[in-house]
């Protein structure tokens, strides 16, 4: 039996992973009455006294949760982003290489993708190491997600006293300097931070992201047919992403970003223009699913042994 910590238990992404694993019966959720949430004592107590931890905090916050565990046989996956690239931390998506659901499977120290970087990286990546796409290619992303992405402020705008208020649809982001951009530039394996621009919608969850190709800038090779083909075999043997059939890719006239809700799944689109030398790839998945809780309880399987990828 594992003794496991949720530390922010009530946040948006905590509730989904409790409410995933409560009826669990490998698993006993450690919980602290609500009175003792903010008990510095406490909380270090149980860091200090579960198998494995899953950090559901701000960045700030979850430094000084990792800095208070001083009982070396804790595991932690971190769902922040405090520790997406820093050194010591193994990165939390098994599908992006090979090795990876192995390191995840061993590792001490799990921290769990971004959103949005998810859906980057799963296109990026396959693509950089077949040599498809330069690595100094000047990447453009863009992404939509549903409001909860925002956690609870943006989920209080839209389903609190002041539902309806909230705009239809936002841009944000605009100074170009998104936290995501480090964490995308690194583990695609891109030599120069990507352009992206992020954006809410006014439904609650579920996204869809884009980056957009110029055929002239790619290498002779990388035609649709090609990138299509190394993103299918890339993702042939694992579970949780699929890469749509190019045909099917090929008939589609519109995306819904809410598709792929209430899975733990990513789905994959290759989308083309010969004609103007245009390649789009489209990445759809639930922001609270393979964006964050699901991806948590997906390490969270890898570390006890009981899942694949």
């Amino acid at each position: 039996m594992t003794n496991l910590f949720i530390d922010g238990e009530q946040g948006t992404t905590g509730l989904q992973i409790h409410q995933r694993l409560r009826q669990r019966s490998d698993i006993t959720l450690m919980t602290l009455p609500a009175e003792q949430r903010k008990d510095t004592a406490r909380r270090a107590e149980m860091l200090n006294s579960c198998d494995i931890a899953i950090l559901c905090l701000p960045d700030e916050a979850a430094r000084e949760a990792v800095a208070m565990i001083k009982n070396p046989h804790v595991r932690v996956i971190d769902a922040s982003s405090a520790h997406r690239v820093a050194e010591g931390w193994t990165y939390g998506f098994a599908q992006m290489s090979a090795g990876q659901p192995e390191r995840i499977r061993e590792s001490k120290r799990v921290t769990n993708p971004g959103c949005y970087p998810t859906g980057a990286i799963g296109l990026l990546l396959p693509l950089v190491n077949a040599g498809l796409l330069p690595a100094d290619y000047p990447v453009a992303i863009h992404a939509v997600s549903g409001y909860s992405g925002g956690g609870r402020p943006a989920v209080d705008l839209y389903e609190g006293d002041t539902a309806g208020s909230g705009p239809a649809f936002q841009v944000y982001g605009l100074g170009l300097k998104h936290k995501h951009v480090p964490e995308i530039a690194r583990y695609a394996k891109l030599s120069a931070p990507p352009f992206f621009l992020p954006a809410y919608g006014a439904y609650r969850q579920g996204i869809v992201l884009s980056v957009a190709l110029q055929q002239r800038l790619l290498p002779a090779d990388a035609t649709a047919s090609a990138i299509h083909s190394c993103l299918a075999q890339h993702y042939a043997s694992g579970r949780h992403v699929k890469v749509l059939a190019h045909e099917i890719s090929n008939d589609a006239k519109r995306i819904n970003p809410e598709s792929m809700n209430g899975t733990d799944d990513m789905e994959l689109g290759v989308f083309s223009n010969p004609e103007n030398g245009q390649i789009l790839l489209t990445a759809v998945f639930d922001n609270l699913g393979k964006g964050a809780a699901g991806a948590a309880v997906q390490n969270l399987d890898l570390m006890l042994g009981v899942s694949g990828t």
